[in-house]
Formats: C-alpha cells, sequence, structure tokens
C-alpha cells in the first residue's frame, strides 16, 4: 500500500514539474535584415520621406509594432557596434530613422541619420550616405530648415556628380532649385509680414496720439 501511494505522488510530482518547467511559446521574432536603406523618392516639388516599405516588408502602421521593430534594430545595432561591424550597424541607424519618421519623431530621426552618415563616410559607401543626405534634408525641409536642408543636398549633390550617379544627380538638381526658390518666397512673405505689422504698429500709435 505505502508503495502504491509512493508511486502515485512520485508520478503526480514529475507532471507538476513537467508543467511548471514547460516553457511559454516565444512570439514569432521580427526577422530584420540590412538593406540599401529606405525608399526616398525625389520630385521636382518635395522629397517623399514616409518609409513605405522598410526592409522589403510592409509594417502595420500600430504602435505594438512598431515597438517590435524598434526593439528588433536597437538589438542588433548594439550587437553590431559591440562587435565593430560597424557598416551594418550604419544601416541600422537608417531603419531606426524610418521608424521615427513613421511616427514623426524628427528629432530622433535626425540624430541616428547623423550617426548612420558618420560610419558611411569612414566606410565611403556613397550610395548610403547620399540616400540619408535627401532624407536629412527632406526632414529639415519639413521643419523649417530650409538653409540646412541645401546643405545637406549640396553634399549629396557633390557625391551624386563625383560618383557619376547621373540620376540621382538630376533629381538632387530639381530639389536644389525648389528649395532656393521656396527659401525666397519664404523670406518675401516673412518681409511682406514684417512692414505690414510695422505699418499697423505706426497707424495704431497715431491714432492714440490724436
Amino acid at each position: 500500500m505505502r508503495f502504491t501511494l509512493l508511486l502515485i505522488f512520485c508520478t503526480i510530482g514529475f507532471t507538476a514539474s513537467a508543467q511548471f518547467w514547460r516553457r511559454k511559446p516565444k512570439p514569432a521574432p521580427v526577422v530584420l535584415t540590412a538593406v540599401q536603406s529606405f525608399p526616398t523618392q525625389v520630385t521636382n516639388t518635395t522629397i517623399d520621406v514616409s518609409p513605405k516599405n522598410l526592409h522589403g516588408v510592409e509594417l502595420p502602421c500600430s504602435v505594438y509594432n512598431l515597438e517590435l521593430a524598434e526593439e528588433a534594430i536597437l538589438k542588433e545595432a548594439k550587437h553590431n557596434m559591440r562587435f565593430r561591424i560597424y557598416n551594418l550597424a550604419s544601416y541600422n541607424f537608417s531603419d531606426l530613422a524610418a521608424l521615427y519618421l513613421k511616427q514623426n519623431r524628427f528629432s530622433e530621426a535626425k540624430w541616428y541619420l547623423l550617426q548612420s552618415n558618420t560610419i558611411a563616410r569612414q566606410a565611403e559607401d556613397s550610395r548610403h550616405l547620399l540616400n540619408n543626405l535627401l532624407v536629412l534634408a527632406a526632414i529639415k525641409n519639413r521643419i523649417g530648415e530650409i538653409p540646412l536642408a541645401l546643405v545637406d543636398l549640396q553634399e549629396a549633390h557633390d557625391i551624386a556628380f563625383a560618383k557619376g550617379m547621373l540620376t540621382d544627380l538630376a533629381a538632387i538638381d530639381k530639389q536644389i532649385k525648389y528649395l532656393q526658390t521656396n527659401k525666397i518666397l519664404t523670406a518675401k512673405a516673412e518681409l511682406r509680414y514684417a512692414e505690414a505689422v510695422e505699418t499697423a504698429a505706426a497707424a495704431n500709435n497715431k491714432a492714440v496720439v490724436n
């Protein structure tokens, strides 16, 4: 009888132990591979910087999925930086910038693009650097930093010219021309606004005196 009870208790204990140690199934990992940055389309009016096709896979626009992607890319970037795989880390930073652009987090996107550019310059990765510069210019244009956007476009122009990237060169020239025109129009509009304010203030002061 004692032997039977002992056998039953051992069986129950083993089953409970097996249930306790059984691992929960892990969620499917976000598979991300390094590519030549995200799509950047240059037109005669503006640069489309929306990361429509990150890593060739359409990401659902939900906070949860963006956080998963951000966590995965950051983990990969830290790994690559730790083991001095800088060229892949540079693409990781560009991918992070794409995620932040999707959320209109422009300051963070700019910061990671600048880190990516530093590595791309050292590695002489002209294509990656040029793509990053175009996106930086688009961000700065969008937040009103037109002179700084022109600086990035000029660097991209110099790279395209030096490397014989004629298609890119033509598109960049159009964008520079557009921003230069837009800069002049903006300056004139600000001048007219300032003159109107001064005129109104002068008229108001005259009315008060009279």
